[in-house]
């Protein structure tokens, strides 16, 4: 894969680990479940404590199946009605039926948002302080943390991500709103943004998505999401036999982290990457990064390699562990 990083895209990638950019998000799934049993409902299929959030509050979680390989790994928002699903596009289907599944008796209902509601990201060091302004009001201070604006007129969602850096925002907006809330960002003076930029900007944080970096054949701990995702205490959900088993080991046999790689050449998801004879690592998303001016990948690296020291050898070059999200 070529290293080059357009002019365009430079500039837009300064922008949001610089300033403050906006892009859209196109297509992210969204589902609102309701009912007075969907915290309990959510609680018994998923990681994190679900039951501890209050209207305002969010966390990661991972859904797990029986054997606990990962089925989905969302943002979980807490509203006074309602709880959202967050996540990848993609995966309104497979995690409707999901939920659909275990809803005998509950007091659930399940509402696919992916069509009705669009999200746009919100980015950069001045972010916080341009949405204040422009919204005239405090925004979220914590991660996950959410609440209603007004932007170009119309009512959004504000949600206290670190996607693409230390500073950022999902803007959940109806659907036939998203230009003017778009529009009005641009013209406070937020650097419009492409899928690229963002992409690059997401690696250096290491942010994992589902899908790229993680899949059903993860376990939770492998993606190295453990004090944001995992509840270690909350009791019995499908799949925590196998989750808690790991934990008593005290390891897992392998674990997503960062990867620079010396050479010029960008490594495609799926290089092996070996220490000797054997192949010790595996490329899941890369990127060049021009904050490090060199190719940039996250990948699973066997336990036993992943010391700050260790060379892997690969088709495109030499590379090492770096630590992500990039200081």
């Amino acid at each position: 894969m070529p290293c080059e990083v357009p002019d365009d895209v430079r500039a837009q990638h300064a922008a949001l680990t610089g300033e403050v950019a906006v892009a859209p998000l196109a297509g992210r799934t969204q589902i609102e479940v309701r009912g007075s049993d969907r915290a309990a409902l959510l609680h018994n299929l998923c990681t994190s404590d679900v039951k501890r959030l209050t209207p305002g509050e969010g966390c990661e979680a991972f859904f797990t199946n029986v054997q606990g390989r990962i089925l989905a790994y969302v943002n979980l928002l807490c509203a006074p009605h309602s709880v959202v699903l967050d996540t990848v596009p993609g995966q309104s289907e497979a995690l409707l039926a999901h939920l659909d599944r275990y809803i005998i008796r509950e007091d659930v209902q399940l509402h696919d948002r992916t069509d009705e509601w669009s999200e746009l990201l919100l980015a950069g060091p001045r972010a916080e302080g341009f949405l204040s302004g422009l919204t005239g009001g405090s925004v979220p201070g914590s991660l996950l943390a959410h609440c209603e604006a007004v932007v170009g007129g119309a009512t959004v969602f504000v949600r206290r991500v670190d996607w693409v850096g230390p500073v950022g925002f999902f803007l959940s907006v109806p659907a036939e709103s998203t230009n003017a809330v778009r529009k009005a960002l641009v013209s406070a003076g937020a650097v419009e943004c492409g899928d690229e930029a963002v992409e690059i900007a997401r690696i250096e944080a290491g942010s994992p998505a589902f899908g790229r970096d993680i899949t059903d054949k993860n376990f939770p701990q492998e993606v190295g999401r453990d004090a944001r995702a995992i509840s270690f205490t909350k009791g019995c959900y499908l799949g925590q036999e196998t989750v808690a088993r790991i934990d008593a080991l005290g390891h897992v046999n392998r674990l997503l982290v960062g990867l620079r790689f010396e050479g010029s050449e960008v490594p495609r998801p799926g290089t092996e990457l070996r220490v000797g004879e054997k192949t010790a690592a595996t490329v899941t998303s890369s990127v060049y990064s021009p904050r490090l001016g060199a190719p940039l990948a996250m990948g699973y690296v066997r336990r036993e390699q992943l010391g700050d020291d260790v060379v892997f050898e690969s088709p495109v070059g030499a590379a090492r562990r770096v630590r992500l999200p990039l200081s």
